[in-house]
C-alpha cells in the first residue's frame, strides 16, 4: 500500500488552488485525459491538500463516449467559467467530426477572456479550427500532423511531446499530457512536488517541450547507420519536391551505387521505393484526414500526375485514392 511521504515539498506557490476544465470530445482517447487528471489528483494527494480541482464538460451536459467505448458522465453542458480556470480540451479519433460549431463558439467566447486552453492529443486541431493557435507554436499527435499542416499554415506546427506558447498549451497525446502536467505542477509548486507526483506514476524519464514525440530514425528502422539516417531524414523533410536518389547520394557523400547497396542491405528495397512508400503513407494520411482534393493530395505527395499517383497508390494499397476517400470513417489517433 503506497503512503505519503513523511516530508512533503515546500510549496512555492502560497498556496495557490487552480481549477481545470476538461472538455470531453465524443471519441476522446481515454489515456491523454486520465494520465492528466490523475497527475493532478496525486499532487494533491503528495501536497497533503487541494491545490487543483477538476470537473468535466462535453456538449449536451450527459455522457461522452471515449475511443475504447466507455461512457462517461459530465458534470454540465458548456457554461460560463472564471478567468482564471484552466480548459484542457481532450480529443481522440475523428476529431474533425467532434469539432462542432458549439464546441468552436464557446472555445472562442472563454478565450476572449484570456483563459489559458489547451489541447490534448489531436484537440490541437480543434484549437487551431477555431483560430486560437494562429501565429502560435503547437503540436498534435503525429500522425495527424501531415494534415493539420495542410489546413493550418498559420500555425507553427513542431513534433515536440508537449508545446506552451503563453496561453495555449498543446500535447502530442498519450503520456504527453503526463509531461504537460509535471510542467505546470513545478511552475505553480516546485520542480520538488513535480518530482514526487512523476515517482507515484513510476514515470523515470521526465520530458520536456524540446524533446520530440517520435523516435530517432535509427531506432525507428532499426539500423545505426549515419549516412542511412541523413537520407531517410532528407527524404521525410522533401515529399513535395521529391530528390532524386543521385542527389541525394551527392549530399552525403556517396556515389548513388553505394546509396542502392546501404538500401538494399539494411530495407531490403531500393532508395527509389523507401521514398514511394513514405509520399504514400503521407497521401493516405491526407486521404483519411482531410477533404483535400485527390488532385491536391497528389501534388502534396510530389506526383505531377494523378493518374500516376492513382496507379502507384493502387499497387502498394490495392485501392485506388478514390476509393480510400469514400471508406475513411476511421481516421485513426492514438
Amino acid at each position: 500500500m503506497q503512503t505519503k511521504p513523511e516530508t512533503l515539498p515546500e510549496l512555492t506557490s502560497g498556496g495557490k488552488h487552480r481549477r481545470f476544465t476538461f472538455v470531453l470530445l465524443d471519441q476522446f482517447t481515454l489515456l491523454c485525459f486520465s494520465a492528466a487528471m490523475e497527475s493532478l489528483r496525486i499532487a494533491n494527494r503528495m501536497a497533503g491538500r487541494e491545490l487543483y480541482s477538476w470537473n468535466l464538460v462535453g456538449e449536451g451536459g450527459e455522457t461522452v463516449t471515449c475511443s475504447a467505448g466507455t461512457v462517461f458522465q459530465v458534470d454540465s453542458d458548456f457554461s460560463e467559467l472564471q478567468r482564471d480556470d484552466t480548459i484542457m480540451v481532450c480529443g481522440g479519433i475523428e476529431v474533425q467530426k467532434a469539432t462542432s460549431k458549439r464546441v468552436l463558439s464557446w472555445l472562442r467566447r472563454e478565450a476572449r477572456k484570456g483563459l489559458t486552453i489547451a489541447g490534448l492529443c489531436t484537440a490541437s486541431y480543434t484549437l487551431a479550427k477555431a483560430g486560437l493557435l494562429d501565429g502560435k507554436r503547437a503540436t498534435i499527435h503525429w500522425e495527424n500532423s501531415d494534415s493539420f499542416a495542410e489546413e493550418f499554415e498559420d500555425v507553427d506546427l513542431t513534433k515536440s511531446v508537449f508545446v506552451i506558447d503563453g496561453n495555449r498549451l498543446s500535447t502530442a497525446g498519450g503520456t504527453s499530457s503526463i509531461d504537460l502536467m509535471l510542467k505546470i505542477i513545478a511552475d505553480d509548486h516546485g520542480e520538488e512536488l513535480a518530482n514526487l507526483v512523476a515517482d507515484q506514476l513510476i514515470y523515470s524519464s521526465i520530458r520536456t517541450d524540446q524533446d520530440t514525440q517520435r523516435l530517432s530514425i535509427p531506432t525507428r528502422i532499426g539500423v545505426r547507420h549515419p549516412k542511412l539516417s541523413m537520407v531517410i531524414q532528407m527524404m521525410e523533410k522533401n515529399i513535395e519536391e521529391p530528390i532524386s536518389p543521385s542527389v541525394l547520394a551527392e549530399d552525403v557523400g556517396m556515389s548513388t551505387r553505394q546509396l542502392e547497396r546501404l538500401f538494399r542491405r539494411y530495407l531490403n528495397r531500393s532508395p527509389k521505393r523507401y521514398y514511394m512508400e513514405l509520399r504514400l503513407q503521407k497521401a493516405r494520411n491526407l486521404l483519411m484526414q482531410t477533404d483535400m482534393s485527390v488532385i491536391n493530395v497528389a501534388l502534396a505527395c510530389g506526383f505531377a500526375s494523378p493518374s500516376h499517383f492513382s496507379k502507384c497508390y493502387r499497387a502498394h494499397y490495392d485501392t485506388t485514392p478514390y476509393r480510400e476517400r469514400g471508406s475513411k470513417g476511421v481516421r485513426q489517433i492514438t
